[in-house]
């Protein structure tokens, strides 16, 4: 009964781990707003809550229009008169070598990555200290604990989610306002089809190590036990997850197997 009536507001939610993350939001009696850019796929989404109690509001956003974001934070907020956990799980991938990439992809992927992320948590801040409690939870990847080819401005971006919403932490622990930091592995959605070439368009391509992820239900559960136990950052993966530790203890190890492994 922890999630029972508690306001859940989660980005990138049309689709893959979002979907799987409204669902299993749902499940557990939370009242949800939901918001992504194509507002068909989120109604199809609320719809198949089977939401009879109108616990679904559908409120679509684009995470790099960004003088908006403020303005849908306010909407996001008036809907149940309060934000209990804000899951900022929207985001874009890449497969480009960055000496080929335009400069333009790799803000794009800032854009939508960290500062999308970045200005809804700082609009909904003051809403969560006024209330004096709150969760952040935010989508990172193991990406955001080492770098692979073909990812660097992807990388780059979840990297610097670590800088803010670690130190965020420390600000806000005064408030109640708890927050933690998603690190996954490949999981079996469509963002290898949708990541950004050198040119900025959609790989329109999947990746083995997708193919073979874990399942975005399996993500979905993990991460609700993660906010509910108040943990700070959560590594989930199969053997991609073991490349943190090789980072941190054997860093030269991880940069040989890392150069020798055929990356797409």
């Amino acid at each position: 009964m922890f999630y029972q009536d508690k306001v859940v507001w989660i980005t990138g939610a049309s689709s893959g781990t979002g979907e799987a993350l409204v669902y299993e939001f749902f499940k557990n009696g939370a009242k949800l707003i939901i918001s992504a850019r194509r507002e068909n796929d989120l109604i199809r989404v609320k719809n198949a809550c089977n939401d009879s109690e109108n616990r679904v509001f559908v409120l679509p956003l684009d995470l790099e229009n960004h003088d908006e974001l403020p303005s849908k934070a306010e909407q996001a907020i008036k809907v149940f008169g309060r934000i209990d956990i804000l899951f900022n799980n929207g985001g874009i991938s890449q497969r480009s070598l960055a000496e080929n990439t335009i400069i333009d992809v790799d803000k794009k992927l800032m854009n939508i990555n960290y500062f999308g992320s970045v200005i809804i948590t700082k609009a909904v801040i003051p809403f969560m200290i006024k209330q004096k409690s709150g969760h952040i939870a935010v989508m990172s990847s193991l990406a955001g604990k080492f770098s692979i080819p073909l990812r660097t401005s992807y990388s780059a971006s979840k990297h610097a989610l670590h800088g803010f919403f670690d130190g965020l932490r420390a600000e806000l622990y005064q408030y109640n306002i708890k927050v933690t930091i998603i690190c996954s592995g490949y999981i079996k959605t469509e963002i290898a089809k949708n990541a950004l070439t050198q040119t900025g368009e959609a790989q329109n391509a999947t990746d083995p190590g997708i193919e073979n992820g874990m399942s975005p239900e399996y993500f979905a559960k993990k991460s609700l036990k993660a906010i509910k136990s108040g943990k700070f950052e959560l590594l989930l993966g199969g053997k991609e997850k073991i490349a943190v530790y090789l980072k941190r203890f054997f860093p030269k190890i991880l940069a040989s197997v890392i150069r020798k492994t055929n990356v797409r």
